[in-house]
């Protein structure tokens, strides 16, 4: 028997976007327009500026930068 479930941050995506109502796209152009670049001070603004828990924005933080530094 073989897991097809999503791991990690992309796991999070339905519900992310089912929870706070913006689609993954949406958070991805927030995250990469704010001139903060660092991944706790982004977390942070997530948190306190759209009401995020820590986990979610943890891990779109995360997902985000290291898709940045892969181009």
């Amino acid at each position: 028997m073989t897991d097809n479930a999503v791991k990690g941050p992309a796991g999070y995506v339905p519900s992310i976007e089912k929870k706070y109502g913006r689609p993954i796209a949406g958070w991805k152009g927030l995250i990469r327009s704010s001139p903060l670049t660092e991944h706790r001070v982004l977390v942070c603004r997530l948190k306190s500026e759209h009401g995020l828990g820590h986990g979610y924005p943890n891990a779109l933080v995360a997902h985000i930068l290291a898709e940045d530094r892969a181009k």
